[in-house]
């Protein structure tokens, strides 16, 4: 598949400082209505731990990321310009 005209390619490193394993991964266009496939697949993103996400062939640097820990506590970072800055999970973070 071909990226079209005015398409660029991006990455987000996501890092977990919460405590807890990070189970599901999610980044998706600020502009979907839908999270899509979680990023880590059959890997967890254990305590510690940085995730490089490649976001590849989208035309805008704004993403939405949600991050499922193993007791089922979300984190959600909306309108993230991962042309400028990379995340941090921490609990502070956790969805309310």
């Amino acid at each position: 598949m071909t990226a079209s005209a005015g398409s660029n390619n991006y990455y987000v490193d996501v890092t977990n400082q919460t405590g807890y394993t990070i189970m599901y991964l999610y980044v998706s266009p600020t502009s979907s209505s839908s999270w899509g496939e979680d990023l880590l697949g059959n890997s967890v993103l254990s305590n510690g731990s940085t995730h490089r996400v490649n976001l590849n062939g989208h035309s805008s640097p704004m993403f939405d990321i949600k991050a499922t820990d193993e007791d089922g506590d979300t984190y959600t970072f909306q309108n993230v310009d991962v042309s400028r800055r990379d995340i941090t999970i921490t609990l502070g973070d956790i969805d309310s």
